[in-house]
């Protein structure tokens, strides 16, 4: 508490005045282009590692980046992640759509060894049980990684399906207004991976395929 409350302090003597004009701005209104799903894991912070500004992302974390399905968001543990879904699509407009996951989650090693137990964590991890059946299907999986790590790359797929789910997101997709990706966050490394269908695995964002990203989206 006492870094983030210095933290807070030392913010406003040194970098509040080059963000003065742009919160100004942003007060008035937000134009995010891309709804950023993520882990609540305090390792995993979107804006650090993707250089976004404030106004850029709007972001949703929770344990375990779950998109519940559109029918399981009648659950009211689930339904502030469709509220979101449907903001971000409805109401800002985005154009894109990330699933993020990442190595050593918490929430894929509880999914993994099955101990979650009956609290509000196993609930909530109900709504990504259809993660293992995905990887079952997808052997090829970073099979050099551990379990819970493959795990994770597989659950970040199967979040893309449950947003499809969504009759924001069906009616975007229909009308070509909005792309989805899965990414997926190494930690040890601090590297960023993009989902290649045509390659069946997760790829580092390095400069060339940041190029090839943005070629294909023609951005």
């Amino acid at each position: 508490m006492r870094k983030l409350v210095q933290g807070i302090v030392r913010f406003r003597r040194e970098a509040r005045p080059g963000y003065r004009e742009q919160f100004a701005h942003l007060a008035l209104d937000q134009r995010p282009d891309t709804f950023f799903v993520a882990c609540s894991d305090s390792r995993v912070v979107p804006n650090t590692f993707a250089s976004t500004d404030p106004g850029d992302l709007f972001v949703v974390r929770n344990p375990g980046n779950i998109v519940p399905t559109e029918d399981a968001s009648r659950n009211p543990a689930a339904a502030g992640t469709a509220a979101a879904v449907e903001f971000a699509v409805r109401r800002l407009g985005v154009t894109d759509a990330v699933v993020c996951g990442h190595s050593d989650c918490g929430a894929m090693k509880e999914m993994a060894a099955g101990s979650a137990g009956g609290g509000p964590l196993a609930s909530w991890l109900q709504a990504a049980g259809d993660s293992l059946l995905e990887l079952r299907r997808r052997p090829e999986l970073a099979p050099e990684r551990p379990f819970h790590d493959r795990l994770s790359q597989a659950h970040a797929l199967i979040q893309l399906e449950h947003l499809k789910t969504h009759a924001p997101v069906r009616e975007a997709l229909a009308a070509g207004r909005l792309r989805l990706h899965a990414w997926w966050f190494d930690l040890a490394g601090a590297d960023v991976h993009a989902w290649e269908p045509a390659l069946g695995r997760f790829t580092l964002i390095d400069e060339p395929e940041a190029e090839r990203i943005l070629a294909r989206l023609g951005v």
